[in-house]
């Protein structure tokens, strides 16, 4: 079984019941697993209104999350300040969870692979609303 860490913009296509729906099933029917990381809890959670929480908090509980610590910490830090010596600023939270993505493999999906220029992981382009 191969983990498959899912972006927020995944998430929020699937919560939509649009195509991520499809690949996460996909994902399952060949022995994969999606996961999640608290990073992607918080981003999903911050921006629920009031009707979507419970259904949200369901869907979320539903899936693995893969703990960040001092290790995933420092590999995000890394990242960040190689990039920055590059002239290119990455998001702390994509950081962050690439550095989950790696921890369980290192397979990331999102609907913004530029976000994700990190050559260790494997970022599958899951185009948003298809």
């Amino acid at each position: 079984m191969a983990f498959v860490l899912l972006d927020s913009t995944v998430l929020i296509d699937a919560l939509r019941g649009r195509g991520a729906v499809a690949r996460v099933r996909e994902l399952r029917s060949r022995g994969d697993r999606a996961v999640i990381s608290p990073v992607n809890v918080e981003e999903i959670v911050r921006g629920l209104r009031g009707v979507e929480r419970d259904r949200t908090l369901r869907f979320l509980g539903g899936l693995r999350l893969v703990a960040l610590d001092r290790a995933q910490a420092i590999q995000a830090a890394d990242w960040r300040r190689q990039n920055a010596a590059q002239g290119r600023t990455l998001a702390q939270a994509d950081c962050l969870i690439a550095a989950a993505a790696l921890r369980t493999g290192g397979r990331l999906a999102t609907g913004n692979p530029s976000d994700f220029p990190m050559p260790e992981l494997t970022v599958e382009h899951w185009p948003v609303g298809e």
